[in-house]
């Protein structure tokens, strides 16, 4: 395995994290000039030497053993999230660039016709980098018209971070905001020279300084599943659950369905903007979205 300053970067975020309490040291450790453990004292939790803890937050040459990360990853109390971002950055930050940039995603048409079929929730594919690569009428109804963003903005952590829109729709913004942050950086860890990532992560820290926060602090968050609270313009307070499914075919590819309760007031808001929708799509005459005979409901990303 090769190493990386990103590598080296990543274990000194999650030592500034802990303190002398969280080992038991207490204050008999001496006053400190920098939050967080010390480095002698990781490395004691770790069983490794001082000289060889630091040079691994130097980002140097070495090759550790799955043995000693394990010990490195027990000691700063990773997660089981946090641990495979460890062993990406470790293991493709020193990878070479692929030839011609990644192979663009697309979406099966069996996949894109699902997503129409299951109408009564809403429905997206997300890929690398949260980029939009398909999503059902309901989906755009909740969040925003993917389709009609340009290809480079058809992005959910782009707009979760940028977009006034989005603050207002989702009551725990900095939250969701923080969570989606956090994700993207495990694909720029299992993906690392993937330019249009770079190129999103620039943006988002140019124009957000929440988001410059959340990068420095070298977060990752994955959930699978869990609850959003948002606030629409057009039915209110709604309380979704959502289901996030890797696809077995594509693992860079995630199935994500927002749904309610049945029965509940958030199943009656769903409902509503379902039909407020199909009575929009009615009165211009046309489909807002496109329909199953041209099932680009699906967005292509343009890669």
């Amino acid at each position: 395995m090769g190493q990386s300053a990103e590598f080296g970067k990543f274990l000194k975020a999650m030592r500034s994290r802990l303190s002398p309490e969280d080992i038991g040291a207490g204050t008999a450790s001496g006053a400190r000039r920098v939050p967080g453990l010390r480095r002698e004292e990781v490395a004691r939790l770790a069983g490794v030497s001082t000289d060889y803890y630091v040079r691994l937050e130097q980002g140097r040459n070495i090759h550790p053993s799955r043995t000693v990360l394990d010990a490195v990853s027990r000691a700063l109390r990773l997660s089981s999230s946090e641990h495979a971002h460890m062993m990406d950055l470790l293991e493709n930050c020193a990878a070479a660039p692929r030839a011609g940039g990644q192979p663009a995603q697309a979406v099966r048409p069996a996949l894109r016709h699902l997503l129409e079929a299951v109408g009564g929730v809403g429905a997206m594919v997300l890929g690398r980098r949260s980029d939009v690569l398909a999503g059902n009428r309901l989906a755009f109804l909740l969040f925003t018209e993917f389709p009609a963003l340009p290809a480079a903005e058809r992005n959910l952590t782009r707009w979760l971070i940028l977009d006034p829109a989005a603050r207002d729709l989702f009551r725990d913004w900095k939250a969701v905001a923080a969570e989606a942050a956090g994700a993207l950086r495990l694909d720029v860890g299992r993906h690392p020279n993937d330019p249009q990532a770079n190129q999103l992560v620039g943006e988002l820290a140019v124009n957000s300084e929440h988001f410059r926060q959340w990068w420095a602090g070298h977060r990752v968050a994955s959930r699978s599943a869990g609850t959003v609270r948002l606030h629409h313009p057009a039915v209110g307070d709604l309380e979704l659950n959502f289901e996030s499914l890797v696809l077995p075919d594509d693992p860079d590819q995630t199935l994500r369905i927002y749904s309610a309760r049945p029965g509940s007031p958030s199943s009656d808001a769903l409902a509503l903007l379902g039909s407020l929708g199909a009575d929009a799509d009615a009165g211009n005459g046309q489909p807002q979205f496109p329909t199953a005979e041209a099932p680009a409901a699906v967005v292509e990303t343009g890669e």
